[in-house]
């Protein structure tokens, strides 16, 4: 995932729903990769955008959490 931007990890599959559609709203193209154990429940969410639309994606991602 070389031309990928690691935007944000999280252990909360609620979370990452809501961030996920934010950014489909915005037009931002993204990608998950689940690295949730589906037996013990452990591990993390990790969303990724693509490196030329970082900041606009932590500028989102930080108006949102402001809000």
């Amino acid at each position: 995932m070389k031309d990928w931007h690691l935007l944000l990890k999280s252990r909360n599959h609620a979370e990452a729903n809501i961030i996920l559609g934010m950014l489909e709203e915005n037009n931002i193209p993204v990608h998950i990769l689940n690295k949730k154990d589906s037996v013990y429940h452990f591990g993390d969410i990790e969303i990724y955008v693509p490196i030329t639309l970082k900041d606009i994606a932590n500028n989102l991602l930080n108006n949102a959490l402001l809000n």
